[in-house]
């Protein structure tokens, strides 16, 4: 299993100058690398026979560009723009690697039939990350000794190692990250360590978890966790930043620093939402054996008038997270379709129709709970169907006690990748 730890670097002012400089070398060299790509498409999108309804280049047609011919033209490259032999050679290899696979994920469709978006040109600045694939090996181009990272061709960078990483962990690669509130280290580790995961038979405790907008999730027993709507909280910060920005001459010094204010609140704003969602998934996964949750179409619900709403709570990222630590830990997660969660009633089954206003079911069996409560029971009984777990059928003849459990209250500092 591959963890990946993020540490915060310490470069010179002169080591600053050689990281952006890489950047937008790297850039230019993707831009250039792209047009290749869609010159060939464009000359060869028409057949032979025919001729093409609109203007195209006249001519000899290029071969195909793909990865192996961008890379063996790296050479050509540094003898005609001599400031890339500054750059390291695996460096530029992996950002071709890069466009190779934003190229493939937008021609070739994958299982369902779906494509990704088309590759784009980057505007200065764009890219602000780059990677060295080997670490401490002896043809590395990075070097991890204490807390000193050796770079090829920029030296050695002081690393603030707020954790250590744990013994028998491989480094497989390094990335250098710039954000707003400067440059990062992202170490791909290897744990050899991890526990596989449990049968059916030893699974002994399972919950059914239900997101939302009015609380965060509603567990099958009862418990719910408050939305802590950072963003939300965040906007009128923002807003007043923005109107700042707003006033300056765009590509100014005072533009500039203002734009940077701005894109660190917002990067708060995103540590602050991560650190919550590593919180809770940490909780559920040391709390129980499997967990179910419902496989909702999110970017179809971020389409709809409750979006900012929808994208502050972001329930993708957190599923992502909680089924990441599930797998650390050896435990299960399960997603399952959520038609009727909402309507069908957990105890006797009979549908109930009601608008989204109403947050109360009410059954005429004589249940009357959360409807967030009833749709985490009626999920943990469709993905617990058929295991041997005990209390998985609804709410019996005894329900349990609502509880609210609070995790909005975290103080976020600064933030690095949890696992």
């Amino acid at each position: 299993m591959l963890l990946t730890y993020q540490y915060k670097l310490n470069p010179t002012p002169e080591q600053v100058v050689i990281l952006e400089t890489w950047g937008e070398l790297l850039r230019r060299h993707w831009n250039y690398a792209l047009g290749e790509r869609l010159d060939w498409l464009r000359r060869t999108r028409s057949q032979i026979d025919r001729c093409s309804l609109v203007s195209q280049a006249i001519g000899e047609i290029p071969d195909k560009p793909d990865y192996y011919t961008q890379a063996s033209n790296l050479k050509q490259t540094k003898e005609l723009f001599p400031e890339y032999k500054s750059i390291y050679a695996d460096c530029q290899q992996q950002n071709l690697m890069r466009l190779d696979k934003a190229w493939k994920r937008w021609i070739v469709p994958d299982k369902k039939g779906k494509r990704g978006g088309k590759p784009r040109f980057k505007k200065r600045g764009d890219i602000c990350s780059f990677t060295f694939p080997r670490v401490n090996s002896p043809k590395a181009g990075a070097h991890l000794t204490d807390n000193i990272l050796k770079l090829s061709k920029i030296g050695e960078i002081e690393v603030v190692l707020h954790r250590p990483i744990p013994d028998g962990f491989e480094i497989k690669q390094a990335t250098i990250v710039v954000k707003a509130d400067g440059w990062y280290c992202s170490f791909s580790l290897e744990d050899k360590t991890v526990p596989d995961a449990l049968s059916i038979d030893e699974i002994t405790t399972a919950i059914g978890i239900d997101v939302g907008l009015e609380k965060f999730l509603t567990t099958a027993d009862g418990q719910s966790i408050e939305v802590p709507q950072y963003y939300r909280k965040a906007q009128s910060v923002l807003a007043r930043q923005q109107r700042k920005l707003a006033r300056k001459i765009k590509g100014s010094k005072n533009y500039q620093k203002q734009a940077n204010k701005v894109a660190r609140l917002h990067l708060h704003v995103a540590r602050q939402r991560k650190e919550f969602h590593y919180h809770v998934a940490h909780w559920l996964v040391k709390s129980y054996d499997l967990i179910i949750f419902e496989n909702l179409n999110i970017r179809g619900l971020a389409r709809t008038r409750l979006a900012k709403s929808i994208l502050d709570v972001s329930w993708g990222a957190f599923l992502e997270i909680m089924q990441a630590v599930a797998v650390k830990r050896g435990k299960l997660t399960l997603g399952v379709d959520p038609r009727g969660t909402s309507i069908n009633c957990s105890s006797c089954g009979e549908r109930v129709e009601k608008t989204l206003a109403v947050r109360v079911h009410s059954c005429s069996c004589g249940l009357v709970i959360d409807r967030d409560w009833n749709s985490a029971l009626n999920l943990l009984k469709l993905g617990s169907a058929g295991l041997p777990i005990p209390g998985c059928g609804g709410l019996g003849d005894t329900q349990p006690v609502k509880q609210q459990v609070s995790f909005v209250n975290l103080r976020c500092s600064r933030y690095t990748a949890c696992s």
